[in-house]
């Protein structure tokens, strides 16, 4: 994720707009780090000082570390960006000692720009805050305000884990395709396309989830036969809901360990 956010800001900074880019020990892939650099961005600055802006994008056990390191970056006005999974605005006002906070939590295709994030702000975020904090997160995608905390778990389970979830359903479909004889090859690149068709067709139609599955269903065809196994007592509804408790439960857990 702090790939994908580097490579939007570094853009910024290429359009203009006032936009100073400084970068503490990335962890980057060497192009990045020449896109950044070719962007003018600021790679581990010698003599740091406070910005106006501080992000976060960390495994959460490297938190504490990444926080000394990027201490002389924070000031009374800086305001701090997390987006690190199961970090709580305690754990990191704790840290940190700051109210200007704001947590959030992005997915995968953000590295494309299709992603969705979700947020929520502390105590200490002004609405100005949080529009310049929506500015930041808009290069991974779509961004959603949360009002309380306790609904990132929910959406870490939801969409920060979602797409393992869809990959796993592109891996299924091609291991039933190969049994049934396609070749692994053709199966995967049939189940490939068929997810990312019918995740681009609900994008660009806006129509719900359950009116493009009826419309692709006709009454005893092929489709019904699959969706009466899908939609049954053990099927896929009380399946991903199981898989949605287990994954938000584990955020909670991490937040309580990380305070």
């Amino acid at each position: 994720m702090g790939g994908a956010l580097a490579r939007g800001w570094a853009e910024a900074v290429k359009l203009g707009g006032g936009l100073t880019l400084h970068v503490l020990e990335p962890s980057f892939d060497p192009a990045l780090g020449e896109a950044l650099e070719a962007a003018g961005a600021v790679l581990n600055p010698e003599a740091p000082q406070p910005t106006d802006v501080l992000v976060f994008a960390v495994k959460p056990n490297q938190f504490t570390a990444a926080a000394q390191s990027a201490q002389p970056f924070l000031g009374p006005e800086t305001l701090v960006v997390s987006v690190m999974a199961g970090v709580t605005l305690h754990g990191l006002g704790r840290v940190l000692n700051t109210t200007r906070l704001v947590r959030a939590m992005p997915n995968t295709p953000g590295q494309i720009g299709q992603g969705v994030t979700a947020y929520v702000a502390g105590a200490g975020v002004s609405e100005e805050d949080l529009l310049l904090a929506e500015q930041l997160l808009a290069p991974l995608g779509p961004v959603e305000r949360m009002d309380i905390e306790r609904q990132m778990d929910v959406v870490t389970a939801v969409s920060g884990s979602g797409p393992a979830y869809v990959f796993l359903l592109a891996e299924a479909l091609a291991a039933a395709a190969e049994l049934e004889g396609l070749p692994k090859d053709v199966a995967e690149r049939l189940a490939r396309q068929t997810v990312a068709g019918a995740g681009a067709l609900m994008l660009q139609t806006g129509q719900t989830p359950g009116a493009l599955r009826k419309a692709v269903t006709s009454p005893g065809g092929t489709t019904q036969a699959a969706l009466d196994v899908l939609t049954g007592m053990d099927g896929l509804g009380p399946l991903v809901r199981r898989a949605i408790i287990a994954a938000a439960e584990r955020s909670r857990t991490l937040g309580r360990d990380g305070h």
